[in-house]
């Protein structure tokens, strides 16, 4: 019996297609995530970090701004931390992560370039970060998660004729092969088991469609990855990505993405460059 044991069979089934919830991902921050030990909450932390990097991003520009409740830190301390970095102070690892702090430094040290995207760098970080940590299927997720955000968008950036290197995320293999490749596939059929099945998603218009295909693939590929883990913190991590999932497909219907398609469409005639929202 694994640890978690009563922690995992009190949670209910998940289906992708869920239309009604009675948990949500603000549910088991409260109820499970006290409960988890101090190493596991450190690793379950690495998914509430998303809900901090666009905290900080919004109180870097408005320390007033309302915060999204499901960050690991409260707007209090985000904002001192943001001071006490512009200030030229260091924050001990063990206090703040050392991506944010590096993020939040470089935003009041280095000069904004033009066109240059934030989001991008933090998500950059916020990925070498997390694909460092030592639990392999919580590490290989994100490099999962990484590859595929990155070749949809590569994807979608040479069909609209837009300059690759200052979209792609990361440093990795992959990173490179798709700033550099000219090939159909950026040479990575090979090195990407899904590779073919994504060249196909990215050519489905109906944006609803082609993100549900996206969270599917994601779907199935936690689903194989942890199919011998039934009471570990491995369960525990797959079943909040999927709450999360859940949770964003019951407030996008067909009209909201068919305006969201539109509305990035135009982003791109208009700017040249793929908003944040594209990458999902």
């Amino acid at each position: 019996m694994g640890k978690y044991y009563y922690l995992v069979a009190g949670l209910p089934k998940l289906a992708l297609e869920d239309n009604k919830l009675s948990y949500t991902v603000a549910d088991f921050k409260e109820d499970i995530y006290p409960a988890l030990t101090v190493v596991d909450k450190k690793l379950v932390s690495l998914f509430f970090l998303q809900y901090d990097n666009a905290n900080v991003l919004k109180l870097l520009k408005d320390k007033e701004a309302a915060i999204d409740g499901r960050g690991v830190f409260s707007a209090e301390e985000l904002n001192e931390y943001i001071l006490r970095l512009k200030e030229g102070d260091r924050i001990e690892n063990s206090m703040f992560p050392a991506y944010l702090s590096t993020f939040i430094s470089e935003y009041f040290t280095n000069p904004v370039e033009e066109n240059f995207l934030l989001e991008n760098r933090l998500a950059a970080l916020y990925y070498a970060y997390a694909m460092e940590c030592k639990n392999k299927f919580v590490s290989s997720w994100f490099a999962f998660n990484l590859t595929v955000n990155n070749i949809l968008v590569a994807l979608a950036a040479r069909k609209y004729k837009m300059e690759l290197s200052s979209v792609i995320v990361g440093d990795t293999e992959v990173c490179e092969a798709l700033r550099t490749s000219n090939a159909r596939d950026f040479g990575l059929t090979g090195e990407v088991d899904c590779m073919e099945q994504l060249m196909k998603i990215s050519e489905i218009s109906e944006l609803v469609e082609r993100e549900k295909k996206i969270d599917q693939l994601r779907w199935n590929w936690m689903e194989e990855a942890t199919f011998f883990d039934y009471f570990t913190i491995e369960r525990l991590f797959v079943f909040l990505l999927q709450l999360d999932m859940v949770e964003r497909w019951m407030v996008l219907d067909k009209e909201k993405g068919n305006l969201l398609f539109r509305n990035i469409i135009a982003t791109l005639k208009d700017e040249v460059q793929i908003p944040a929202e594209f990458k999902k």
